[in-house]
């Protein structure tokens, strides 16, 4: 690679890293605590947890759950309805003034019982903050496509540091850390190791996160084209004025779909179906496929199955990605892992943030020097505030 190869990849890696470094900051500290937001909760006294019961203890009629939770809102209509991975004893009702509500209320209801549990509060709190300030930066869309943004230069900063790291490390051993030669030194060595250890997840959690950020976007798309096309018969006809069971459309819903779970269902008129329709989502049963779903359109009045399909690749990768960004597939051991990498990232972050701060002050202090000498004078920036990788060793 020529020197002006070096520098113009150098070059890019330096702003790429400098414009989005306070932003992917701000998303590794929001995001700690975001792996383990269940635990959390649980220990702020906001978590729900179903009484034990018989394994085998019969479910309550859907229409029940549904109606328990109505009565604490008669005003309210019902928007969602939906079980959480690993939480078969609780049902979550979402009810708002009207389909697309953005001051809903939520209800967890007992699933065997059919009691209201409690009234979960998904805004304000540590974890609605944290969680806001993550996503969309209490902006919005907007917040989400700027976040997707940066997190295309963070992708940017880590692929030119990995075409600058191997030129730095011609003159290095892998994993050399040259403590004796000053702080600088030694903490771009450690932002170079950081950097190339964390490369893969960074990497896939960059690339996930940016995907997340186009959720609305995709999933308005997908309205658009499919879900137009399942709901076409349907397009002039007036709203139905009375709504079929529950119950019976989820049993039409299983049969439809053999071997799958219900995943969550929404009501006519919410942005996931059509103003006729139940749209009932249902789940596989692994680790993997119980992230992605597949709708079957209810007729709200008949509760018979009008139609269904697989979800288009679009979707599918936005669902896959959703549970790689945070890690919470795997258990236990999958947080911890994210965890570490997620700290070590921003140890990267900040040495990176550091390196450039530094050689800024180096690079005045020369210039007053030659300045002083009546020598010209000549930078070259080296360092970076990569999020990634540098790969001028300056003064090695």
């Amino acid at each position: 690679m020529t020197p002006i190869t070096i520098r113009r990849w150098a070059w890019i890696h330096k702003w790429s890293s400098l414009v989005c470094t306070a932003f992917m900051l701000l998303l590794c500290l929001t995001g700690l605590p975001l792996i383990y937001h269940h635990e959390i909760d649980g220990l702020l006294g906001n978590g729900v947890q179903a009484p034990q019961m018989a394994p085998d203890a019969p479910r309550a009629d859907l229409d029940r759950v549904i109606a328990a939770g109505r009565a604490m809102y008669p005003n309210k209509m019902a928007m969602y309805v939906s079980q959480d991975v690993g939480e078969p004893d609780i049902w979550n009702l979402t009810l708002g003034d009207n389909p697309t509500d953005a001051s809903y209320k939520s209800i967890a209801i007992d699933a065997r019982t059919a009691q209201v549990l409690a009234q979960p509060s998904l805004e304000g709190g540590l974890m609605g903050v944290m969680y806001h300030l993550h996503v969309d930066l209490y902006a919005g869309l907007w917040g989400k496509l700027l976040l997707g943004a940066m997190g295309l230069l963070l992708l940017t900063a880590i692929v030119s540091g990995l075409v600058l790291y191997a030129p730095f490390m011609r003159k290095l051993d892998f994993g050399d850390v040259r403590r004796t030669r000053g702080p600088r030194l030694k903490w771009l060595d450690l932002h170079n190791l950081l950097g190339i250890v964390t490369l893969a997840w960074a990497l896939v959690v960059g690339l996930t996160g940016v995907i997340n950020t186009w959720a609305e976007p995709l999933l308005g798309y997908w309205q658009f084209t499919e879900m137009a096309e399942m709901t076409a018969p349907y397009k002039n006809l007036p709203p139905p004025m009375h709504l079929g069971s529950m119950q019976a459309s989820l049993a039409h819903a299983v049969a439809a779909a053999p071997g799958m779970k219900i995943g969550f269902v929404a009501f006519p008129g919410t942005p996931f179906t059509s103003t006729h329709h139940y749209g009932i989502f249902m789940r596989g049963d692994s680790k993997l496929t119980s992230r992605l779903y597949r709708p079957v359109l209810v007729d709200a009045q008949t509760t018979q199955v009008t139609a269904q399909r697989a979800l288009p690749w679009y979707l599918t990768a936005l669902l896959i990605s959703q549970p790689l960004h945070f890690g919470d597939y795997g258990g236990s051991p999958m947080k911890l892992i994210w965890s570490l990498l997620d700290l070590a990232t921003i140890i990267v972050l900040g040495s990176g943030l550091y390196l450039w701060l530094k050689r800024g002050g180096a690079v005045k202090t020369e210039m007053k020097r030659s300045a002083a000498n009546g020598a010209a004078v000549t930078a070259t920036v080296e360092g970076s505030a990569a999020p990634a990788l540098t790969a001028q060793g300056g003064e090695a």
